[in-house]
């Protein structure tokens, strides 16, 4: 597998007194920068969510109650949110598979984000290359399409006094350049995505009653641990996160 494309690396923003994770659907901001929140949260930054689709679609299961599934999912994001120190958590609650960038969303994301006034704001990168589940590719654009709502007055003045963060990172990048160390917070993120008991069998390859549980729970660990060391190899660090970094917002 090639590595993403790299520009000259920054490393480390300066801890943010406020950031908003945006997500597709629950799990997947715990994927993309989790222990990048769990470092913030534990160093005093206010850390909320917002997870925009109900994840109703995530079971192989062609029996699968989908409205249960909801509830459940919601429920495993609060305990994941919960083990990131996340104060927060927003669900939009939209169809799993069926998100799209209209105004109606664009509004709601400006909204949030004028209500949680983030320093920092962190999403998909809806530009990266082959990208599959077009929940993703729309949760990207509509984090970039709230904060350029959100900053100017005239776009939706009835969602609150505007408001201009000062830097989006955008994880799972086309192009990586920016590494956040999280050698004291990977563990944090690897226990918050074990509360998404859900989706131990579609995606990390878990069978939680199986024979094979605890080896496949100790694969998927290295599986993240190596991600995090290739993040953190490119900035000479021994645990990283990857993002695309934007501060002309």
């Amino acid at each position: 597998m090639s590595a993403p494309a790299t520009a000259p690396l920054t490393i480390d923003l300066p801890v943010p007194a406020r950031a908003l994770a945006i997500g597709a659907h629950p799990d997947d901001v715990e994927f993309g920068c989790g222990a990048t929140l769990a470092k913030w949260s534990g160093s005093g930054s206010d850390v909320q969510l917002l997870v925009l689709t109900d994840g109703s679609k995530g079971s192989w299961d062609p029996d699968t109650d989908v409205a249960e599934l909801a509830e459940i999912r919601r429920a495993e994001q609060r305990a994941a949110a919960d083990t990131l120190g996340i104060g927060a958590v927003h669900f939009f609650d939209a169809v799993d598979g069926e998100l799209d960038h209209d105004r109606g969303m664009r509004e709601r994301v400006c909204e949030v984000i004028r209500a949680v006034r983030p320093n920092v704001v962190l999403g998909h990168d809806p530009w990266k290359r082959y990208r599959l589940h077009p929940d993703h590719v729309h949760a990207g654009q509509l984090a970039i399409d709230g904060i350029v709502a959100a900053r100017d007055p005239h776009f939706f003045p009835g969602s609150g006094p505007p408001h201009r963060p000062d830097g989006l990172l955008l994880f799972e990048a086309e192009v990586i350049d920016h590494v956040e160390d999280v050698s004291s917070s990977l563990d944090v993120k690897i226990a918050a995505l074990f509360a998404h008991l859900s989706q131990w069998q579609s995606t990390m390859g878990i069978e939680a009653d199986g024979p094979d549980a605890e080896a496949q729970r100790s694969d998927f660990v290295r599986r993240v641990r190596d991600e995090a060391a290739g993040a953190g190899a490119l900035a000479g660090l021994a645990f990283g996160e990857a993002f695309k970094l934007l501060t002309d917002l």
